[in-house]
């Protein structure tokens, strides 16, 4: 591994020419947390823009817990099909303490391995530990990996496997969702409905 990419050391331009054909990993989860410690609403036409960022993209994944009698969840689902998303996902299972949760990693590191050969950078929006091994898997095969995840949720043994680590304060700007009068972009309904 090479390391980091820094700015100081690649251009954005580089960047892209470097990225070939790129294939998105987002752990919704994970993402609705790092939102909610930024206060944003993430727009996800904008995510996909900025993610893609003009590389051609083979498939963007969004991974995510689902409650089937959740109307406004399964709403913002379908919006997610429709616009450039696959969604994968399974249902909440509730836990003894009354929380809910769906695990997702090991569906986020089978896929990223299986299509592996297909696709020349991996963006993986999460900063799940756990998928270090994935991460680390894919890059001896000849992937390039991004992570973007917020730093105060991102484990260090997964920016240390990964070629170019993006923090998600850094880039707020770009994918936070404009307040609804000055939209110009389809508004799903509010991600926090998923983990309800």
């Amino acid at each position: 591994m090479s390391g980091i990419e820094t700015s100081s050391l690649f251009t954005p331009q580089q960047v892209l020419e470097n990225r070939g054909r790129v294939a998105i990993f987002i752990d919704g989860s994970n993402l609705f947390y790092a939102a909610l410690q930024l206060g944003i609403e993430i727009d996800y036409t904008k995510l996909l823009c900025y993610l893609t960022a003009g590389s051609r993209l083979l498939r963007a994944f969004f991974y995510t817990g689902v409650d089937p009698s959740n109307e406004k969840q399964q709403g913002f689902l379908l919006w997610m099909r429709r616009n450039g998303y696959r969604v994968v996902h399974k249902d909440l299972v509730q836990l003894p303490d009354g929380s809910k949760k769906a695990n997702l990693d090991v569906e986020i590191a089978v896929d990223m391995m299986s299509l592996a050969e297909s696709y020349d950078t991996a963006v993986l929006v999460s900063g799940d530990g756990d998928l270090a091994y994935a991460v680390d898997v894919v890059s001896y095969r000849g992937v390039r990996v991004e992570v973007v995840s917020l730093r105060s949720m991102t484990s260090d043994s997964l920016i240390n496997v990964a070629d170019r680590y993006i923090d998600l304060d850094a880039i707020r700007d770009e994918i936070r969702k404009a307040p609804r009068a000055q939209s110009r972009h389809p508004v799903p309904p509010d991600p926090a409905s998923i983990h309800d």
